[in-house]
C-alpha cells in the first residue's frame, strides 16, 4: 500500500507492468493484454485479456501475484485486476472438415500498436496517399471514393483504406457491406467493387456501432489495416483520413513512407483556416504536399443552367499559391454526386460533367508519376 509518497502514475503502472513476467514468456505489455487501464488517485484498475478461457483460468495465480506486488508499491492505494477471454467458437469434431477459408475473421481490430521495425508500408504498393482535411463536411470521403474509382479508370491498380475510423462511410459509398475474410485469422482479405481493392473498419462492425476508442487503439487499428490486409500489386493506396489533425493523420505520417498528402477544402474563408492547419501537421511531420483540391466549387442548376458559387469560388486556388503548393483542380457540387454516393456507385464510375472533373484530377495524378 501506499507509503506517504506522491501517487503512481500511468507511465509507471506501464512501467511495471512490462517488467512483470508471465509464467509462458514475454510481459502483459509486449503481448498487448492490458484492457480498460485506469489510474486515479492511487487506485489502479485493468482488465487481463487471456486467448482462451483456459488460458485465463491458467493466470489466477499470476493475477493475484500481480496484484499483491502492485498494492506493495509506492503511491498505490487500491489494486483491481479483473481476468478474461474473447468468446470461443464451438469446438469441432477432431475428424470434421476444416472450417472454410472464407469465414468471418476470428482477429480482433484496435488493439494496441505493435512495435515495428519497418515502415508500416503493405508489400506490393507502389504509392501512398493520404487525402486529409482540416474539418469535417468538405468532401473528403467523397472525393477519397471517387478518385479511387477514376484512377482504376486510367487502368491504375488501386486500394482505397478508409481510416476515418470515427465515422467510415466509404463502405456505404463503395457499395460494399460484406465481413471480410481471413483464411488464418492473421491475414485481412480485402474486398473489391469498382475496379478498386478496399477495406474499412466500418466492414468489421456493424453500421449503426460507434468507434468508442482512445488513441492506442485507433493507432492500432490503422497498423492492421495497412500490415494485415492482403493488399496486392497496388499502383497506389489512397488512404483516407479522419478530418482534423489527430492520432490516425500522425500515425500513419511517422510510421509509414507516404508519397504525400492531398489537403481537401471548399472555397470559403471558414475552411480555409483549417485546411492551413492539415498544412501545418503535415509540414511538421514532413510529409509532402501533393496539392490542394477545392471541393464544392460551384452548383449548376439543372433547370436553367446558371452556375451558382455558394461557398465562393477560387479561394483554394489562392490559398494553394499563397502557400506554395500546386492546385490540382476544382471539384462541382452536384446532386448527382450525393446520390451517387448513397447508391454505392462513386459518379466517377458514370459519364458526364462530375465524373470528368474526377478524371482530370487522375489523369494529373497519373501525369505528375504521383499515382
Amino acid at each position: 500500500m501506499s507509503d506517504g509518497k506522491s501517487q503512481i502514475t500511468r507511465a509507471e503502472v506501464d512501467a511495471f507492468l512490462a517488467q512483470f513476467a508471465l509464467p509462458d514468456g514475454g510481459n502483459l505489455i509486449s503481448r498487448d493484454m492490458v484492457r480498460a487501464l485506469r489510474v486515479e488517485d492511487g487506485r489502479i484498475t485493468f482488465i487481463i485479456e487471456a486467448e482462451t478461457p483456459q488460458a485465463a483460468r491458467a493466470l489466477e495465480g499470476f493475477r493475484a501475484a500481480l496484484q499483491q506486488a502492485l498494492e506493495a508499491q509506492a503511491g498505490v492505494t487500491a489494486v483491481s485486476i479483473a481476468l478474461t477471454a474473447p468468446t470461443q467458437a464451438p469446438q469441432q469434431a477432431p475428424h470434421s472438415a476444416k472450417p472454410a477459408p472464407d469465414g468471418p475473421p476470428s482477429l480482433k481490430i484496435g488493439g494496441h500498436a505493435k512495435p515495428q521495425s519497418e515502415p508500416m508500408n503493405p508489400k506490393g504498393v507502389a504509392r501512398i496517399i493520404a487525402i486529409g482535411s482540416g474539418k469535417g463536411g468538405v468532401g473528403k470521403s467523397t472525393l477519397s471514393s471517387n478518385l479511387a474509382v477514376a484512377l482504376s479508370r486510367q487502368g491504375r491498380k488501386v486500394g482505397l483504406l478508409d481510416a476515418d475510423i470515427y465515422g467510415p462511410s466509404q463502405p456505404r459509398m463503395m457499395g460494399l457491406t460484406k465481413r471480410p475474410a481471413s483464411p488464418d485469422g492473421k491475414t485481412i482479405l480485402p474486398l473489391h467493387n469498382h475496379g478498386v481493392t478496399f477495406m474499412s473498419i466500418g466492414l468489421m462492425l456493424p453500421e449503426e456501432k460507434a468507434v468508442v476508442w482512445r488513441g492506442p487503439m485507433l493507432m492500432g487499428a490503422l497498423q492492421q489495416m495497412m500490415t494485415q490486409v492482403d493488399w496486392g500489386e497496388l499502383d497506389v493506396l489512397l488512404v483516407d483520413l479522419p478530418p482534423g489533425t489527430g492520432d490516425v493523420a500522425m500515425t500513419l505520417c511517422q510510421r509509414s513512407k507516404l508519397t504525400g498528402a492531398i489537403v481537401v477544402s471548399t472555397p470559403q474563408d471558414v475552411a480555409l483556416l483549417d485546411a492551413r492547419k492539415a498544412l501545418d501537421m503535415f509540414a511538421t511531420l514532413k510529409t509532402p504536399v501533393l496539392g490542394l483540391v477545392e471541393n464544392m466549387s460551384g452548383f449548376v442548376c439543372p433547370e436553367c443552367g446558371h452556375e451558382a458559387h455558394i461557398f465562393g469560388q477560387g479561394g483554394v486556388a489562392a490559398e494553394a499559391e499563397k502557400m506554395g503548393v500546386p492546385f490540382l483542380g476544382a471539384l462541382p457540387i452536384s446532386l448527382e454526386t450525393r446520390l451517387a454516393g448513397d447508391a454505392g456507385t462513386p459518379i466517377a464510375a458514370s459519364e458526364g460533367a462530375a465524373a470528368e472533373a474526377y478524371a482530370q484530377l487522375a489523369a494529373r495524378l497519373v501525369a505528375g508519376g504521383m499515382a
